[in-house]
């Protein structure tokens, strides 16, 4: 797919990836693709099958319980729409990677990585990825500049 084969696009994923699931985390598993939410390094919970969405609903504590899974931590009820929209016919690394850029261009967030432009970038999508800093969720949300950091690590430029 020709949005993600940009280095700027690409290492914005990998920053997500990484806001999201930790290096450390990605590297006991299939990249993050096959992750399950509430996971840890010292306790991975990983899905076994691409065809589909997992739908685990995981108590994370009290109050919260959520079907996260995957590379981006996608919500089981966005799956449907989106392997509507985009025809997609699993979950499969590639389904993820094609979700999220879409994501991303619904916030009009895609022409801003193209450019550089990180931390406006970043604002544009923090209401979808809890880790991201100024989401709001209640979770831990990463520093604009520790994130900064990871996307000049895996290859993006900024303006």
């Amino acid at each position: 797919m020709a949005d993600i084969d940009t280095p700027n696009i690409r290492a914005f994923l990998d920053t997500i990836a990484v806001s999201e699931l930790g290096r450390a985390l990605l590297a006991k598993s299939d990249n993050g693709y096959n992750v399950l939410v509430g996971s840890t390094p010292a306790a991975p919970m990983l899905f076994g099958s691409y065809a589909d969405h997992p739908r685990r609903l995981i108590q994370i504590r009290p109050g919260l319980a959520s079907t996260a899974a995957g590379r981006y931590q996608l919500l089981a009820r966005w799956y449907d729409p989106y392997r509507k929209l985009l025809g997609l016919r699993d979950f499969s690394p590639a389904s993820q990677d094609r979700i999220a850029v879409q994501q991303i261009r619904e916030r009009l967030a895609l022409p801003l990585i193209a450019a550089g432009r990180f931390d406006e970038a970043v604002a544009r999508v923090r209401n979808i990825w809890a880790s991201l800093p100024g989401a709001g969720y209640g979770q831990n949300e990463h520093s604009l500049d520790y994130l900064r950091d990871v996307y000049l690590k895996a290859g993006g430029v900024l303006a």
